[in-house]
């Protein structure tokens, strides 16, 4: 089913698309094939894109281990920035001109994020990397990805996965006869728990209509379908749940 494209998207990346299933750290042939998905998608839409660090380091997890969870935090959303250099160096060696916009001030590596200054380069063509999450402790990237989503007045979020290809009623990898959504709404997966972003940034959503479309972008092509309005994944919205 193909619906209408979108003009400008907000893409959600989390670390684990800068490597292989299971590993740490950056491979740079899955970072190459991952920008060639936003390559293609860049001829279709304006692309803004934030990045989680994961692949790297995990605020949360290392916080446990005895450092400070503030202080893991910070260190998470410096994992981002690495991530963000990457991703943008692979982008231009395949053409694309990219900026890099970061909540954290590291002017001698990327621009400071003004929402004004991001639309512009939006609008003439370059795709966006936002890097170190909302610049505070406490927030995730997929809260940061909302808030930049808003902010940049994209029409959608896009949460790129790298397991699941939507949106389940169970999680699919342990018990695999749940049920995909095509549609679900905001508050059905903040009453159901369904843990595909964290409440904050599903509330943000919420408030701000914006809708949400989770799907796999280890599907070649993923991408670029989704903002040319192909039905692919789930889609979170006001709308009322509707299961595949």
């Amino acid at each position: 089913m193909k619906g209408k494209g979108y003009r400008r998207v907000l893409i959600k990346l989390s670390g684990e698309t800068f490597c292989k299933s299971g590993a740490r750290g950056i491979d740079i042939d899955e970072t190459r094939l991952m920008a060639e998905e936003i390559v293609a998608a860049s001829k279709a839409a304006q692309c803004g894109i934030v990045v989680g660090g994961g692949n790297l380091i995990r605020g949360s997890e290392i916080a446990r281990h005895g450092v400070q969870e503030v202080t893991g935090d910070y260190m998470g959303m410096l994992a981002t920035v690495i991530n963000a250099l990457a991703l943008q160096d692979v982008l231009e060696g395949q053409g694309v001109e990219t900026r890099v916009m970061t909540a954290l001030q590291i002017q001698q590596v990327a621009e400071p994020f003004i929402r004004r200054r991001a639309i512009r380069h939006l609008e003439k063509g370059r795709v966006v990397i936002l890097a170190a999450g909302t610049g505070n402790p406490h927030f995730t990237t997929d809260t940061a990805a909302a808030l930049k989503g808003d902010e940049i007045k994209a029409d959608v979020l896009l949460k790129a996965t790298t397991k699941v290809d939507g949106v389940y009623e169970a999680d699919p990898l342990k018990h695999p006869k749940a049920k995909r959504y095509q549609q679900v709404s905001y508050l059905d997966v903040i009453k159901q728990g369904l843990r595909i972003m964290d409440v904050t940034a599903i509330s943000m959503c919420m408030e701000e209509k914006l809708p949400i479309i989770v799907f796999n972008l280890k599907q070649r092509g993923s991408l670029e379908r989704v903002i040319r309005g192909d039905t692919l994944g789930t889609l979170i919205s006001d709308a009322s749940t509707v299961t595949a």
